[in-house]
């Protein structure tokens, strides 16, 4: 009975240890910053790891008084794109800890 004690310790630990890690990552994924632009190139954003837009930059030929409606969908693109960086370094980085993990 001792000797499964001890493992259910020594598998606490290493959960806490793990829970830490976790914790760190996703913390040092929120300090980042991410570029996201569209196709085009004429609207970057910089949105950070916590998912927030922190800057956008406008080129002035996407400016075009008579065509507000592609200024937004730039936006939009670019927004989307600078969130999807987000997603995709979230999930290299954290998916070692969820890996094999059913559900997660």
């Amino acid at each position: 009975m001792a000797g499964g004690m001890a493992n259910m310790q020594q598998m606490m630990r290493k959960m806490q240890k793990m829970q830490q890690e976790m914790e760190s990552e996703q913390k040092n994924i929120e300090s980042k910053e991410f570029q996201g632009t569209e196709p085009s190139g004429m609207v970057n954003v910089t949105v950070t790891g916590d998912r927030r837009v922190k800057a956008i930059n406008i080129k002035p030929d996407a400016v075009d008084p008579e065509d507000v409606d592609m200024l937004q969908d730039l936006l939009i693109a670019a927004v989307n794109n600078g969130l999807e960086k987000v997603d995709t370094e979230t999930a290299n980085v954290m998916g070692k800890y969820t890996k094999g993990i059913p559900g997660l």
